[in-house]
């Protein structure tokens, strides 16, 4: 009997034994891989971002960053179609954005991770997802770039983003197209601020009131060569035709007390849900939203301005010391997308979606 007991637990032990070794060869997939790649869609200019991806490359031992970047006409939005697509097999382990609505937008449609985030405590409430799953930093502003020679007198200069449907500066000022990039964040902003009634007369002034390009580098361009007398554009854009000379000055408009101050739209990290490299994808989301990642594109063509707590990093930006930022719900202002991609498309190319 005790001989039949035994065979029993023999068997038993020899029947487990292959089962558990069938659970490891079929679950080895799901084991813990060493991560030798990560791959991040960036929408921050590549000039500004592949520098900094690189560098972390050199420093993350045999980790190769695999960068996919947007292009100028279609800034942002067709990364975000193309995570958006790739939702059930996820391609991209990071988003580095340069702005926040559509990362917000990713994070409500269930595509981002939440996750514990290496930044300090005091981190603004504004400039973190409540669920982990963004953290925004290292702003840019967006300003009014005006030709001097064509408006010698500061007198003269326009003050507010509200000037573009202004009849006086017909075909002289400048707009992107609202349809992608920062300009659509900010034309969505302003319909929040704004109301839907007087934010939709204003974009359909603008429409025929302003000259409208492809996107914000072509606006400061059209300015420093004398094409337009003035244009919104973003602070790099501005910078870099500062920097070369251009004859052309930068304004933070929407300063006065009735105005809702200049805005600030940060750039945005997040680690896309199910991402094919979790442990890489993690280390680099910690690095871009590093004091030394945000004090190099302080210092760097694209003068971006530091969020972070206490930075000991300046934007090299000659940012007036009185300028008001503007108050901006960003979640809030996210939900308008849809409809604002609807109405814009309408009004600045008449065409519906």
């Amino acid at each position: 009997m005790m001989l039949q007991i035994s065979a029993r637990q023999t068997n038993t032990q020899s029947v487990l034994s292959i089962v558990f070794a069938s659970i490891l060869l079929s679950c080895s997939g799901c084991l813990a891989k060493p991560e030798n790649e990560v791959v991040v869609y960036a929408a921050l200019d590549r000039d500004f971002s592949q520098p900094i991806l690189q560098s972390f490359e050199r420093t993350t031992e045999k980790t190769k960053v695999s960068s996919v970047f947007d292009v100028e006409a279609s800034k942002t939005v067709g990364l975000v179609k193309r995570l958006e697509a790739e939702k059930e097999r996820p391609r991209c382990d990071v988003f580095w954005n340069n702005e926040l609505l559509h990362t917000i937008r990713l994070s409500k449609l269930g595509l981002l991770e939440s996750r514990r985030w290496n930044i300090p405590s005091n981190w603004p409430a504004s400039l973190k997802a409540k669920d982990g799953t963004w953290v925004a930093v290292a702003a840019r502003a967006r300003v009014l770039l005006i030709n001097k020679d064509l408006i010698p007198d500061p007198a003269n200069y326009p003050k507010s983003v509200l000037e573009l449907s202004d009849p006086k500066w017909k075909n002289a000022a400048g707009v992107a197209l609202p349809l992608f990039g920062t300009t659509a964040t900010h034309f969505t902003i302003l319909h929040h601020k704004l109301g839907s009634e007087k934010s939709e007369s204003w974009f359909r002034e603008v429409a025929q009131n302003a000259t409208v390009l492809a996107g914000n580098k072509q606006v400061a361009l059209a300015v420093s060569a004398g094409q337009l007398q003035w244009g919104l554009t973003d602070t790099d854009d501005a910078m870099i035709e500062i920097d070369r000379g251009a004859p052309v000055v930068m304004i933070f408009p929407d300063q006065a007390s009735a105005e809702m101050g200049t805005l600030l739209l940060p750039t945005s990290v997040a680690v896309v849900r199910n991402a094919p490299h979790p442990i890489a994808a993690g280390k680099l989301a910690d690095h871009l939203v590093s004091e030394d990642v945000e004090g190099r594109l302080a210092i760097a063509d694209s003068a971006q301005i530091p969020l972070r707590p206490d930075s000991k990093a300046q934007s090299r930006l000659p940012i007036p010391t009185t300028v008001r930022w503007a108050d901006v719900d960003y979640v809030a202002a996210s939900d308008s997308w849809e409809e604002m991609q609807t109405k814009l498309q309408s009004i600045f190319t008449g065409n519906a979606p």
